[in-house]
């Protein structure tokens, strides 16, 4: 494999230096399906949009394997300095992403050309992770029920950790997202007289302070939750109490009855808090990505193949989980699966650089050590007979 790493390399760059947005994956897209119908492939595509699917069917086994990889960029200005930096301003691949893509089809060549295995293998190309539920959007399109799946992995790098060292975690592993948008409608006039007033400006100050306590008192200590305010908008001029406020939430949790509580409890409080100041809320909540949950058997499968492949040194089985999220939830709230860690790049490497960041780049040394392990749970999952 070694010896012909170079050519996902290069193609990996290709893609870094020509980013595309959630849904916009056209040229990505494209040159998915070119290499893996030069592969062997049954290529499918305009799944949930720019989505692509790859199958690959051999021997008479009944067992179906799907991995994964996402495609989109995000709108972020990259730093110069690379020869394969970003040719469209304002974008650039922030996340990794390029690399996922080349890995995935690192391994399909490898895969399709010397591998023997028994039964269908669904390579998956997903458009518009990062924020746009690209997932949702391929699962709606009919993905598992086109392509059916009794097992789906995935990976996605992680800076700050050694290059090629790998990360499970078995269950809840990354965050549900919640979007909350909370406007306070008062009464404006005179900062002169604000007892004709109801003031939205303190209404808000007052929901701010209220809403620390939600995770602090209000969800159990051995469970992580995050409620953040984001944004807070209101008035214009230091004389002037505004009609309105604006409020702006992320809203995380590891556990799907946590996310349920805080609901619960941000409705509550905020309208009371608004109540007391006589001001009226109006809260806009919109459910992001599920919490993401590795189930059991898939994740031992993996982290197996990866000691195997690459000692137990480099493995970590008990990783912390992310308050990040991940649209690959969707997919493993129908399917069992394992969503895979693979670092990055140790402190002091420029792989430590975050995600995104303008001066983030995938690693390519990690390509071939994502294939490896791609290629080896395809043998092992679809075991040829005999």
């Amino acid at each position: 494999m070694s010896a012909r790493i170079g050519e996902f390399i290069r193609l990996r760059r290709d893609i870094h230096a020509h980013p595309e947005l959630a849904f916009q994956e056209h040229r990505t897209a494209a040159l998915v399906a070119d290499k893996l119908r030069a592969w062997g492939y049954t290529v499918h595509t305009g799944i949930g949009g720019t989505g692509v699917v790859g199958v690959l069917r051999r021997g008479q086994g009944a067992r179906r394997l799907g991995i994964r990889a996402d495609m989109d960029a995000l709108p972020i200005a990259e730093a110069p300095g690379r020869e394969w930096g970003s040719r469209r301003a304002g974008l650039m691949h922030a996340c990794g992403h390029d690399g996922h893509t080349a890995t995935l089809l690192a391994a399909a060549r490898f895969i399709a050309e010397d591998l023997d295995f028994d039964g269908t293998l669904h390579l998956i190309f997903q458009p518009a992770e990062e924020g746009a539920a690209g997932a949702q959007a391929m699962m709606r399109d009919g993905l598992f029920e086109r392509f059916p799946c009794d097992a789906v992995y995935a990976l996605h790098n992680i800076p700050g950790i050694e290059a090629g060292h790998f990360h499970f975690r078995t269950g809840a592993s990354m965050a549900s997202s919640d979007n909350v948008t909370i406007r306070l409608q008062g009464v404006g006039g005179h900062g002169a007289m604000p007892q004709t007033t109801a003031d939205t400006v303190v209404a808000a100050a007052a929901v701010v302070t209220a809403l620390q306590t939600v995770v602090s008192r209000n969800v159990d200590p051995l469970h992580s939750a995050v409620v953040t305010v984001g944004a807070l908008h209101a008035g214009q001029a230091n004389n002037v109490i505004p009609e309105e406020a604006t409020l702006e939430l992320s809203v995380r949790a590891l556990d799907r009855e946590v996310r349920a509580l805080l609901r619960e409890r941000i409705t509550e409080l905020v309208q009371l808090q608004a109540a007391s100041f006589k001001v009226k809320a109006l809260i806009d909540w919109r459910e992001g990505y599920p919490v993401l949950v590795n189930t059991p058997a898939e994740t031992r499968l993996a982290a197996g193949l990866a000691r195997e492949l690459f000692g137990a040194a480099r493995v970590n089985t008990e990783a912390a989980p992310l308050t990040a999220s991940e649209d690959f939830a969707f997919m493993l709230e129908a399917v069992p699966g394992c969503y895979v860690f693979v670092g990055n790049g140790g402190p002091g490497t420029p792989g430590a650089c975050s995600v995104h960041n303008p001066g983030y780049d995938f690693n390519d040394a990690i390509i071939e050590p994502g294939a490896q392990l791609w290629t080896r749970l395809v043998a092992d999952y679809l075991k040829a007979s005999g």
